[in-house]
């Protein structure tokens, strides 16, 4: 399979998505200015992704070293069994009784995740997928395309709720007061009765706090790092959540008053390196948002129009040997769908639970849901008022 081109013409989501499709096994290559990453796929499952253009902090021996798991004295005497040895660096850091196999392989699994979610701010650059047979390893449990499309399209959605709070790399916190017994913590079970026997609307609302509103194992973990002095920087290197994860959950504790952000002193700070491409990826966001706001009114009256006497030649998705068209035809077919779900949300004043409910509205047919692909769209409702609308994922 010849996959080759910049990512302005074929983004990310839609390489992983095509090569996860096809169950490809090889090696996918994404290069940004000094930036290269490579990605292994197995079957169409990610086995492993790493930058060749590592900056030291993304060293997993530095990961290490930052997390508190081993000590720089420790990682230089590995390194060195390394080097006379040729074995892999986990081998022999878990040979010696340093660390745990199972917590070298978490602290992999998470360079990989935190390498992979990244590339979603990329929006320029180069990718070349070779197809060839490839050497997994035992310690990352391959991760499915699919899954880290959803994940990194969460992802990309909430940063701005966590930016709210999380203002800088550089900031502090300090503790407000003792977090709940664990034990006392309604699970999903009792959470779920509580909203299914909730008389009011309100009351309903103030049960389920949502995504942003919940103590878990994250917040927890979190809230036991903070101390004096301590930024968010270390916090999340001792976390080993990761960045978002670990950004989330201190905001969590921030909206709960459990704990409290203090800004740096000056203008200081390192920001998070996401906030550049946060801010481009919001800057273009905005101005869709514009144009589709015109676009929505013209696709608006289109929705009203019966295409039924006019014979457009609209087929299936067999009839299309260029998956160029298809992906063209697809991205006409979402603004129409966008469209409706602005309609449904006008006239209804809430965004439709599902597809369905357009086609329920008289807004679309069942063929526009599926046009001019076999499956239907992917649509989520989110708490904020927003949605997620992409192809479907097969």
């Amino acid at each position: 399979m010849a996959l080759k081109g910049t990512l302005k013409d074929f983004g990310i989501a839609d390489i992983l998505q095509l090569i996860g499709q096809q169950q490809k096994t090889g090696v996918l290559t994404l290069k940004h200015r000094s930036d290269s990453v490579d990605v292994t796929f197995k079957d169409g499952n990610i086995c492993r992704a790493e930058t060749t253009s590592r900056n030291r902090k993304e060293l997993i021996g530095s990961m290490l070293v930052a997390a508190s798991l081993v000590t720089e004295q420790q990682l230089e005497f590995a390194l060195d069994t390394q080097k006379r040895t040729l074995q892999r660096l986990g081998d022999v850091l878990v040979g010696q009784g340093v660390i745990t196999a199972d917590k070298f392989k978490s602290m992999v699994q998470l360079q990989t995740s935190e390498t992979l979610f990244k590339l979603f701010g990329w929006k320029a650059g180069t990718y070349e997928f070779e197809q060839k047979d490839v050497e997994t390893e035992n310690t990352l449990t391959p991760l499915r395309a699919e899954s880290v499309l959803m994940e990194g399209f969460r992802r990309v959605d909430e940063w701005p709720v966590v930016r709210k709070r999380i203002t800088s790399l550089q900031m502090t916190f300090d503790k407000l007061k003792d977090l709940p017994p664990a034990e006392l913590e309604k699970d999903d079970f009792d959470a779920a009765l509580d909203d299914a026997f909730a008389d009011a609307k309100e009351e309903k609302k103030s049960v389920n706090k949502g995504e942003f509103q919940s103590v878990g194992e994250n917040e927890r973990r979190c809230y036991n790092l903070i101390a004096p002095g301590r930024t968010a920087q270390r916090i999340i290197e001792l976390s080993a959540l990761g960045e978002f994860e670990t950004a989330k959950a201190l905001c969590n504790l921030i909206n709960l008053e459990y704990a409290r952000g203090v800004p740096p002193a000056g203008k200081g700070g390192d920001d998070f390196e996401t906030d550049s491409r946060v801010s481009v990826v919001l800057g273009v966001v905005g101005r869709i948002a514009v144009t589709m706001v015109v676009v929505g009114v013209l696709l608006f009256v289109g929705t009203r129009i019966d295409f039924g006497a006019v014979n457009l030649g609209r087929s299936n998705a067999t009839t299309y040997t260029d998956p160029a068209a298809q992906r063209f035809a697809s991205r006409q077919q979402m603004s129409r769908v966008s469209a409706a779900i602005d309609v449904y949300k006008l006239e209804k004043g809430v965004l439709p639970l599902n597809l369905t409910e357009l086609v329920d509205a008289n807004l679309l047919t069942a063929d526009d849901l599926r046009f001019p692909w076999r499956d239907p769209y992917f649509y989520r409702r989110a708490e904020d008022g927003t949605y997620v609308l992409l192809p479907p994922l097969r």
